[in-house]
């Protein structure tokens, strides 16, 4: 029993009915009843976490989600984090967590992880880690492909959030699950492809708006192509880095 892991599923429930969240869910029997799994989730919106946990509670089960450090640090978010026992990475010292998600794996637990590692700008799957490979590979667990498709909608990077009753509907996915082998970079191959497919799949019933920001160039839709949410994102990073290293110099 976890009375803080559902008190908060609870609350997360009530929201998505106030915001008229129209959510179709398939695929849920692939998560396992009992046993470790690396639940891999693609990346478009700050909320995807909140949904990736709807098909898990089909078995009564929760995810304890890689999340990084600053949203641990949060005066509000931090402590809700901790409560239910989501690991903080430190993206300049990921050992720790890292150690953390294959405890957790090896003690039977689901684990999530975003591989693209970051909010995908283009919402078309990004370049994955190793990581979700890696972890399934020396836990012996397998990995389980989760993809998500509309939560960019809500409240994603560059746009304002939109957590009034919007109505939107959200389509998830679950995949079969993969069974770990090496090399992991192999195994990261194939679960980057299942997950585009996936994808494609969910895309094809979903109602796209021409011209809007949320809706990937390749659809028709203003977001970047994948090329250039990749230049954006490293002039990201150069900025970011060139800001700390002036802070550091202080």
């Amino acid at each position: 029993m976890e009375p803080v892991y559902r008190t908060i599923i609870g609350l997360a429930r009530t929201v998505f009915f106030v915001e008229g969240l129209k959510f179709s869910v398939k695929g849920a029997e692939h998560i396992p009843a009992r046993g470790g799994a690396v639940l891999a989730v693609n990346h478009t919106g700050y909320m995807d976490f909140t949904y990736a946990g709807l098909p898990v509670r089909t078995p009564k089960r929760y995810i304890r989600f890689m999340a990084k450090k600053e949203v641990f640090d949060n005066s509000i978010s931090g402590p809700i984090m901790r409560a239910l026992k989501h690991i903080p990475v430190d993206r300049s010292a990921g050992a720790d967590s890292y150690q953390a998600a294959l405890e957790y794996l090896r003690k039977g637990e689901l684990v999530g992880v975003y591989p693209e590692a970051t909010i995908s700008r283009s919402f078309e799957i990004k370049a994955f880690k190793s990581g979700a490979a890696r972890m399934a590979i020396e836990s012996d667990v397998p990995i389980i492909p989760i993809v998500i498709w509309g939560a960019q909608r809500v409240w994603t990077k560059g746009f304002p959030k939109r957590l009034g009753r919007t109505n939107t509907p959200i389509s998830i996915a679950v995949g079969a699950p993969i069974q770990p082998y090496e090399p992991a970079a192999e195994l990261t191959a194939q679960l980057r492809s299942t997950m585009q497919a996936m994808l494609l799949d969910l895309q094809k019933d979903y109602l796209h708006e021409p011209g809007a920001y949320w809706v990937p160039a390749r659809l028709g839709g203003s977001a970047p192509t994948l090329e250039e949410a990749d230049a954006m994102d490293a002039a990201e990073a150069e900025e970011k880095a060139a800001r700390r290293a002036a802070e550091d110099s202080l």
